[in-house]
């Protein structure tokens, strides 16, 4: 069964430019167009689109979800590299959970000190602190 790229993105509720866009990235590729130049693709490329969606919602770059695309295509591999690759995306995770965290609890830090409505800019904790000059050794 072919698809035209409206049918394609309507399959997995995403826009036409959404598509496109995988495109110009490689990652989604029409079988082929037609003489007046629309888009065809395949029932495979529901699956390949899905694929993405849903990578990219558990956080996947458009980059990893290349790596694991030409991961599903080589031989030799199994569930432990694709294992492997969510391990690491959750160690990427959780580091940038604890960058968040240090910067909330930075901000909530400097928002203590900040005297609020009225003051003039010159007693505000929070641009005091943007503009405090580095200091050289």
């Amino acid at each position: 069964m072919n698809l035209t790229i409206g049918k394609l993105a309507k399959s997995c509720n995403v826009n036409i430019d959404t598509v496109r866009y995988y495109e110009r990235k490689g990652l989604l590729l029409p079988l082929r167009r037609t003489e007046s130049g629309y888009r065809i693709y395949s029932i495979d490329s529901v699956k390949r689109l899905s694929f993405i969606r849903k990578a990219q919602s558990l956080g996947f770059t458009l980059e990893e979800i290349r790596e694991l695309l030409n991961l599903s295509e080589l031989p030799n591999v199994d569930c432990s590299d694709i294992r492997n690759r969510a391990k690491e995306k959750i160690r990427k995770i959780e580091k940038n959970i604890a960058d968040l965290i240090a910067i909330k609890n930075a901000l909530s830090e400097l928002s203590k000190y900040c005297p609020g409505k009225g003051k003039p800019l010159s007693e505000c904790s929070i641009f005091k602190h943007f503009y405090e000059e580095n200091k050289l050794n």
